[in-house]
């Protein structure tokens, strides 16, 4: 299909081309080709699926807040403050990870640490990370075992037994860039083979490490979505790395959106681009998620990244058939307002969360 645009957009366009760089001019170009649907969308809204939800960075209101949506309604919500005291400096904090165990406890991330809240919220668990160190990826890995990453110089994979306080497992990480904290690591996933899946988004790449910290397997991101590197140099990075049942590998990224399927060789297999959907660009794609059924979830952050008044453009979960239908599309910025998407568990998929059972 050849896409046409009226003069005024042309101009936009070209002027979009003379004074934006990098990711501006990448967001540019992606409003031309396709711009978000007005019409209704697809799917139930929020009675599509019970879920929990959770995003960083709402940093226009004081709290960040986590939420369990059940029958199209808010069943229930869990909010830290937006701002927290750590070692002595007013931060800002994000719930960048979260996840619902079999018996109602829910895992998350908060950029300073990581805690295990019940329904009744009461904090029973907490993790503090080091100075000069932040967690982004935290997920269960048994009844009483969770598995966070620690940013920092340098990144550290940790098994933490909840019930004694342990650290089981302590796996330091290559790390080429030890002062970009920030940027190391959003995802790490254990594998039924007793690997750890991590991606890497400094390195735009996702890495999987043996229980001795050994290599084993790596896919490196390609130059931005057509494969061609730009005259900026921007590639895309990778946010979340998760191993499917068959074998092969679902990977997102942020900066220029994108979802990739790749086999055991690093063949790509299946991919989801940008512009790919018809009035639901992808903006930020972080996390991912297959279903039982064949879909894949994708929790779609912000547009316009630091302009708040543009998010309400984005929509936030998009849920896609493997021949790339939008069967579900949730945009809900009021009444209430989720928020930027950063995880999304579905609550209605099979199998015990803690046991590795989703494909998330």
């Amino acid at each position: 299909m050849q896409l046409s645009f009226s003069k005024a957009a042309r101009t936009i366009l070209a002027l979009s081309v003379v004074t934006l760089t990098g990711i501006q001019f990448l967001a540019a170009q992606a409003i031309a080709a396709n711009p978000v649907t007005t019409g209704p969308l697809p799917g139930h809204g929020l009675a599509q699926h019970p879920f929990l939800y959770c995003g960083e960075w709402n940093y226009i209101e004081p709290d960040q807040t986590m939420y369990i949506v059940r029958r199209g309604k808010v069943d229930w919500t869990y909010s830290i403050p937006m701002r927290m005291t750590i070692y002595g400096k007013s931060q800002m904090a994000e719930l960048g990870d979260c996840t619902r165990f079999s018996n109602g406890d829910i895992l998350f991330s908060y950029r300073w640490g990581a805690s295990i809240v019940t329904p009744q919220k009461k904090i029973i668990w907490d993790y503090r990370a080091a100075p000069n160190t932040e967690i982004h990826s935290a997920e269960p890995a048994g009844k009483n075992r969770v598995l966070l990453a620690q940013n920092g110089a340098p990144t550290k994979l940790l098994l933490i037994n909840t019930a004694s306080g342990k650290v089981e497992k302590e796996l330091a990480l290559p790390t080429p860039y030890p002062d970009k904290v920030h940027g190391q690591v959003r995802r790490a996933h254990l594998t039924k083979a007793g690997t750890f899946l991590v991606g890497l988004m400094e390195e735009r790449r996702v890495a999987e490490f043996n229980a001795d910290g050994k290599e084993v397997w790596s896919f490196t991101c390609p130059d931005t979505w057509t494969g061609a590197r730009p005259k900026n140099g921007i590639t895309i990075s990778a946010w979340d790395a998760v191993r499917l049942k068959n074998g092969n590998t679902l990977i997102s990224g942020d900066e220029y959106g994108y979802v990739l399927e790749v086999d055991p060789k690093g063949e790509i297999v299946w991919q989801l681009g940008k512009n790919e959907l018809p009035g639901y660009p992808l903006d930020v794609v972080q996390e991912i998620g297959r279903l039982a059924n064949g879909n894949t979830v994708i929790a779609n952050w912000v547009a316009g990244n630091t302009k708040p008044a543009d998010w309400p453009s984005t929509i936030q979960i998009i849920e896609v058939t493997p021949a790339k239908k939008v069967v579900w599309a949730l945009r809900q910025w009021k009444d209430p307002d989720l928020g930027p998407a950063s995880s999304i568990q579905l609550l209605d998929q099979p199998g015990v969360p803690e046991n590795g059972a989703l494909q998330r």
